[in-house]
């Protein structure tokens, strides 16, 4: 059920004809109340697309009640036409279901430069809200493109649920992904807590996703809340649920990674601060030459410590140990155990770099590079 498990919402799903593979593209998610609070974290790309901003206007207010998502199209560098067909979807949403526009978020996935077949949106949201159920399912399968599953999640708390979709399967990279959320929840929860709640569980999930250093114009990550089951839960407990369902949601984003063979899990411990443990970890999941060697399950640690040497981290590249798949065939800078006791065969590779810097931690999901990833992405367009 995903977005309509929690009280309070409904969503609905239709074939508006926007994708040229056709099937469901096109959703409509709705916050029945009694509140309408809400918090969304934006790509931090300069160039954004015309979702983000009309999306970035309705949410300052902290209230939202329905969000419409497209995929087929991302409105992205379409000038004026292209913000005005974000304005009229947002009209078009609101009139059909009796709320302000302003309060409805708008999303779009999809090729960029392309105007969006406006006549298909309207009469596709004319569809799906006449159609407003619980069909959470339905709609994280109208926001997917080159996804090659849906992504949900669903999270329990005492007395409230946080459920969410999400869609993305390249350009995974921080500033979000190419990748759109919509996370629900029933507890009642105020504008300002979500927003912070909001963001330090994408700071720790969503963040630190690097497929492949790629950042999108498009990405959003909105969190609604009804407050219908009348819980309140603490600031504490809230953001580590709501951690919890995005993680989820990034590691589902991970797996689906476009063409990888691999899902690398890179985590940096004994940095002197979390930021150069990100940092290091970052500088690994950006390199090309380490992730072509996992793609051929070659467990070269060299290109490891070339990669964080490229750092500001504080840390003596002669003292770091470096492990991967448990073996630790790097040990202050030098070698350790043969690489040929590594075994890179499995999906899941664990890389462990150790800076004995400090105390501090962070880890980093990416994948390897592939020619399937290639491939995928010289095709987009055709």
């Amino acid at each position: 059920m995903s977005v309509t498990a929690a009280l309070g919402f409904e969503a609905a799903a239709v074939a508006a004809g926007l994708k040229s593979s056709g099937g469901l593209d096109l959703a409509v998610v709705v916050n029945r109340g009694p509140l309408q609070h809400a918090a969304a974290v934006f790509t931090s790309n300069r160039s954004k697309a015309n979702p983000i901003i009309w999306s970035q206007q309705v949410i300052a207010d902290g209230t939202v009640s329905a969000i419409v998502l497209n995929s087929g199209g991302a409105n992205c560098f379409t000038g004026a036409q292209g913000f005005q067909a974000t304005h009229a979807t947002a009209e078009a949403v609101a009139e059909a279901i009796g709320i302000s526009a302003g309060d409805v978020l708008v999303c779009s996935t999809g090729l960029i430069g392309d105007q969006l077949p406006l006549e298909k949106v309207l009469a596709g949201v004319t569809a799906a809200s006449a159609a407003l159920g619980h069909h959470g399912e339905d709609a994280s399968l109208a926001i997917m493109t080159t996804d090659s599953k849906p992504k949900r999640s669903i999270k329990v708390g005492p007395g409230y649920t946080i459920g969410g979709m999400a869609k993305g399967a390249g350009m995974l990279a921080p500033g979000l992904a190419t990748m759109l959320v919509v996370i629900t929840t029933d507890a009642a929860v105020q504008p300002g807590a979500l927003d912070r709640a909001l963001r330090e569980a994408t700071r720790l999930s969503f963040d630190r996703l690097d497929s492949d250093g790629c950042m999108s114009t498009n990405d959003q990550v909105s969190l609604l809340a009804s407050g219908a089951s009348g819980v309140t839960p603490s600031d504490v407990e809230f953001t580590e649920l709501l951690t919890e369902v995005c993680t989820d949601l990034a590691e589902q984003l991970q797996a689906d990674a476009e063409g990888a063979s691999h899902d690398i899990r890179i985590e940096v411990v004994g940095a002197a601060s979390e930021d150069d443990a990100v940092t290091v970890g970052r500088s690994v999941a950006r390199n090309n030459l380490f992730k072509a060697a996992v793609f051929g399950n070659d467990p070269n640690w060299g290109r490891v410590l070339a990669a964080i040497g490229t750092t500001d981290a504080a840390f003596d590249p002669y003292s770091v140990d470096v492990s991967m798949n448990g073996v630790r065939v790097c040990h202050a800078g030098a070698p350790d155990r043969p690489r040929t006791e590594v075994d890179l065969s499995p999906r899941l590779v664990e890389l462990l770099i150790d800076l004995h810097a400090g105390t501090e931690t962070a880890t980093i999901l990416t994948n390897d590079l592939t020619h399937d990833y290639v491939h995928e992405n010289s095709a987009y367009a055709s």
